[in-house]
């Protein structure tokens, strides 16, 4: 589906109606639970609809004459109905929130391999604060919907019908005059529905944009405070949080409007019936107990109403919320296998870009008309300014994003035919900023792969020379490492990425400067483990340091886009071109 339809201007009924049809769609494997929580709740419908016709068996019967031994009776019976009542009600709730939860972790689940399957470029263009408030706050919403609001309904609007049913049978005169206030009742509904619904949209909006702003801040926040803006950020929070506040105050506002004149309208609907009700008691028209079942059922009557309100309350937020999960979900990966894509079983002669041309937006070319072979072993080095393109061309490799014109070749074959588990699983790449997740040391340097060894992870930190710090700690290997390895150094970070890029045995490999942040000290066991791991693969080296690169076999140079130079360190000197000019930068004093 198109996602235009998310605008929602050419008819909101309309389109909350397909958005519950597809959310309806997930309760299909739960048809069961659906179905007990459903007919447990009409039988709770009809035990609650007992109560006031059981009142007026008391009075009418056995109070009026002084029967106390059918009143003994009778009582029992209440208590007998009322404590069955009880009894279904807690399993009727208990299914439907077991329910909801069931279909919260298909959600969740079907949201975030949707994210994980998106290609990198996808996360650039999104907040990760607002990815975060689908995943969490807004799954949440629909959680409220599934267990309290979906099943419920059925059971208030069961409820008006059997009082409505009831009223009638017991004095149909009676009971018109009850229902004089239900075209009040409804066109106060309608009025409220149309007010409340921009503002529930309004909310999940503001909600996204708090999360987003909250996410950068905290990961930011040593920036923030050496800058010292804190209290520009503060302002800046308190507009979002100003703009939260504005667009729930009108959602209070029409509720605090809304509640109050359905319960006038329920009140002036007991004094009509006291008033007439009460004239045909004492005309003898009908029995004082019929007048009390009737004060009763007209207290029950609002109860759903106000009910089906707050469930209106959980329909329009959840709108909002499945708007926004679906509007994601709708959003297609660029980057996905082909239909027909070809076994790749490693690299054997040579990677090539041919004619290669790619743009992150528009005609703004990044890379232009790059040409480009790298034979199989080979040690290329990608030097080059700042913006000149050299970590764009390896994504391109990896297939973080897709070139406009042009094409990479691995052993003849366009990698867009190739399966990105395939080309994933002999391709590892080291970065700049090296990322560690929440784990131990171990899950770290193995990624989740059960089926390494851990005599491999050793011998992985061995060659990695990262080996004796980990020693350093308690644990070991099992040592928990904090968010982003915030208990490592920046030189331990990145030889945990290359025992990492070790153990998982790749044919190419990649450097993004690599050893950029490292210090004096750490860089001698770094220079020691580049040479252990450069050995018998395919490398592609970016670098500013040129120190770090000066044995490589071949290096290139990039500017604006296109590759200027190529040979080795020397041939690139004596030809006192771009990078003669680097050279001299770094190493003149």
């Amino acid at each position: 589906m198109s996602t235009d339809y998310y605008q929602g201007a050419d008819g909101d009924k309309a389109y909350d109606s397909y958005l519950m049809k597809r959310l309806l769609t997930y309760l299909r494997s739960y048809k069961l639970l659906v179905a007990s929580a459903l007919g447990l709740l009409l039988l709770v419908s009809v035990l609650g609809l007992s109560g006031p016709y059981l009142i007026k068996i008391a009075i009418d019967r056995h109070i009026h004459n002084k029967d106390m031994a059918g009143l003994t009776v009778i009582a029992a019976v209440y208590f007998l109905v009322m404590f069955l009542e009880f009894i279904l009600r807690y399993w009727q709730i208990y299914l439907m929130q077991l329910t909801g939860q069931k279909v919260m972790f298909d959600l969740r689940r079907q949201l975030f391999s949707h994210l994980a399957r998106m290609q990198v470029g996808f996360f650039t263009e999104q907040t990760i604060g607002g990815l975060i408030s689908r995943l969490i706050s807004d799954i949440e919403v629909l959680n409220e919907m599934f267990s309290a609001g979906l099943v419920a309904v059925f059971g208030d609007i069961a409820m008006l019908l059997g009082i409505m049913f009831m009223l009638l049978y017991m004095n149909w005169r009676l009971a018109l005059v009850v229902f004089t206030v239900i075209p009040l009742i409804f066109y106060v509904t309608y009025l409220f529905r149309q007010k409340v619904r921009v503002s529930f949209r309004a909310i999940r909006q503001h909600t996204a944009r708090i999360s987003a702003f909250m996410q950068e801040n905290l990961t930011g926040m040593s920036i923030i405070q050496v800058f010292n803006r804190q209290e520009k950020n503060f302002k800046q929070f308190d507009r979002l949080n100003n703009d939260y506040l504005e667009a729930y105050k009108q959602t209070i506002f029409y509720y605090a409007m809304f509640f109050p004149v359905v319960e006038f309208l329920g009140a002036l609907s007991i004094a009509l019936m006291l008033w007439y009700g009460g004239m045909q008691v004492i005309q003898k028209l009908i029995t004082f107990g019929v007048l009390v079942a009737f004060i009763e059922y007209n207290q029950r009557f609002f109860r759903p109403i106000d009910d089906l309100m707050e469930k209106y309350n959980i329909f329009q937020s959840a709108m909002a919320a499945a708007e926004r999960i679906f509007k994601l979900l709708d959003t297609p990966a660029t980057i996905r296998d082909a239909p027909n894509s070809t076994p790749w079983p490693g690299l054997r002669q040579e990677i090539s870009f041919q004619n290669l041309s790619f743009a992150y937006n528009g005609e703004d070319f990044i890379l232009k008309d790059i040409n480009l072979r790298i034979k199989k072993g080979e040690k290329l080095a990608v030097v080059g300014l700042t913006g000149s393109g050299k970590t764009t061309l390896v994504g391109l490799l990896h297939r973080f994003y897709e070139a406009q014109s042009g094409r990479v070749l691995l052993d003849g074959i366009d990698i867009r035919n190739i399966s990105l588990h395939d080309l994933r699983q002999h391709t590892a790449v080291i970065l700049q900023e090296p990322f560690i997740f929440s784990g131990s040391v171990c899950d770290n340097i193995r990624l989740g792969r059960t089926d390494i060894p851990m005599d491999k992870i050793i011998w992985a930190a061995h060659q990695a020379n990262a080996h004796d710090f980990i020693q350093q700690f308690a644990d070991g290997y099992r040592h928990e490492l904090k968010e982003r390895g915030a208990d490592l150094s920046a030189g331990q970070k990145q030889l945990l990425t290359f025992a990492r890029a070790l153990v998982f045995d790749p044919q190419i490999l990649i450097l993004d400067e690599a050893t950029s942040n490292i210090d004096s000290q750490t860089e001698g066991l770094i220079q020691d483990a580049l040479d252990k791991i450069l050995q018998d693969r395919t490398c592609i080296v970016i670098a500013h340091r040129l120190a770090t690169i000066q044995k490589m076999e071949r290096i290139i140079v990039m500017d604006k886009g296109q590759i200027k130079e190529e040979g080795n360190h020397q041939q690139l000197l004596q030809q006192n071109g771009l990078y003669a000019k680097l050279y001299r930068l770094q190493f003149t004093v």
